[in-house]
């Protein structure tokens, strides 16, 4: 017999390739981190002697969920500004309070925070955009997480960098010092088209396509975006990233809510990506991306929880479910974006935008087992006519049991590992109880409590 590290035994896997497919009774076979085989028990029983074995006899295993757009560390900042627009939103709360308290600290402290709170709901990749992209790599590889970093630009200084040159020379810094980490990697990632300039916006180009990365950016996420590029640029944001060539199969679109027929044609032309934050553009009031127009013009759709001060919770299981739900309402149409659809954007999806499809995003032989399990078993979940379909429109956070990364096993029976370890428990409540009171200090001082 063939020795491997580990066999899982789930009830059902939902491999997202090919779409639509529930596999019952087979087991997935694990070896030094990658997917060995996908194969029925009773072949899997004979012909492997794993380490270990897993049984999951009520669960469904999907690909670990991928989080296409978050702020990890603005956890810190949830619950802190609510019901207001995004632009008031950022002037009188974040905007603020980063000024006051960003640092590699804060940084960090946060970042764990919602790495935690993603791993235990099921979410295994997350692509981050925030300051001190060194304590966010960091933070998340300290749970296990798979990171992908965004080196950031914006015109404008903080703490952390002066200038937009300043930006991407520590951000580029940072990736040379994680080479060595097979499980992060990065994107270049300006902020958004109004807080970047057409010179750095170039330089970006140039670099996406020297270093082959993505290039992870807020695009046309309000009206009011795209009124003032019209005003200051004479073209819509759209427009003008294609002017500087930036709408390439590289461009990750990261809202995309108010877009034009000719917006949606060039995208889908150019093969871009967008990620998709329901949660989020609902919160702000900014709108509902227009995805079964994207996914029909052949946009690749990710989807991503944006941060928690934005949205209050980073759970991709509830965003897949939203996703599916507000398109569905604002086509008047049920059919559109089915459950194998929602599933295939909060997984493969997600790896294709990130450039990380040939690892991670489906259960097939040779991909990293970054894998999740759901326990069906519970009132709320049954009768299972369709595993599918309950993954998306049924199950929530709450049922997901266990998570692997590159067959590490992270989570165990709802407990992350790392955490477990470490006793964190107690520091960590201090820790936020001490982010809480600078917090609501800063905003005294700025007159904005």
């Amino acid at each position: 017999m063939e020795a491997i590290d580990l066999l899982i035994e789930p009830r059902w896997i939902v491999p997202v390739v090919p779409r639509a497919t529930v596999l019952e009774e087979h087991s997935v076979a694990v070896q030094r981190g990658r997917i060995a085989a996908v194969l029925p028990r009773e072949e899997a029983a004979s012909r492997f002697a794993p380490v270990q074995r897993v049984a999951l006899p009520t669960h469904a295993l999907t690909p670990g969920l991928v989080n296409a757009h978050t702020h990890a560390a603005m956890a810190l900042f949830r619950g802190i500004g609510d019901d207001l627009p995004l632009k008031q939103w950022l002037e009188q709360r974040i905007w603020p309070l980063e000024r006051a308290l960003v640092s590699p600290e804060f940084v960090y402290d946060g970042t764990r925070i919602a790495a935690l709170e993603m791993l235990r709901s099921g979410t295994t990749c997350c692509s981050d955009m925030y300051f001190y992209p060194e304590a966010s790599v960091r933070a998340l590889r300290s749970v296990g997480l798979r990171a992908v970093v965004g080196i950031i630009a914006i015109e404008f200084p903080t703490a952390y960098a002066s200038d937009a040159e300043d930006y991407l020379r520590k951000g580029l810094a940072t990736r040379d010092a994680c080479r060595a980490d097979d499980l992060v990697s990065f994107t270049l990632a300006p902020h958004a088209p109004y807080t970047v300039e057409d010179s750095t916006l170039a330089k970006i180009a140039m670099l996406a396509e020297e270093l082959d990365l993505p290039v992870h950016i807020h695009l046309q996420e309000t009206a009011h975006e795209v009124e003032e590029s019209v005003r200051r640029y004479g073209e819509r944001p759209v427009e003008r990233l294609d002017r500087l060539r930036l709408v390439t199969e590289r461009l990750i679109a990261v809202h995309a809510v108010h877009l034009s027929a000719t917006d949606i044609e060039l995208l889908g032309q150019r093969g871009a990506s967008v990620a998709h934050c329901p949660a989020s553009n609902l919160k702000l009031g900014s709108g509902i991306a227009p995805i079964v127009q994207l996914v029909g013009a052949g946009v690749n759709l990710a989807i991503g929880t944006d941060g928690a001060a934005s949205n209050d919770r980073l759970d991709m299981v509830s965003e897949m479910r939203l996703a599916a739900l507000i398109a569905k309402g604002a086509r008047c149409d049920p059919s559109v974006v089915p459950a194998p659809v929602a599933l295939e954007a909060a997984t493969l999806g997600g790896a294709r935008a990130l450039g990380l499809d040939r690892r991670i995003g489906s259960i097939e032989a040779g991909k990293d087992a970054d894998l999740t399990a759901f326990d069906l078993a519970q009132p709320e979940t049954q009768p299972v006519y369709d595993p599918l379909s309950q993954l998306v429109y049924s199950a929530g956070r709450e049922h997901v049991s266990d998570v692997w990364v590159a067959g590490q096993h992270v989570v165990k029976r709802r407990q992350v590992l790392a955490e477990a370890q470490e006793s964190v428990g107690g520091s960590t409540a201090a820790t936020l109880l001490a982010w809480q009171n600078r917090c609501r200090q800063a905003l005294q001082t700025a007159g904005l409590a």
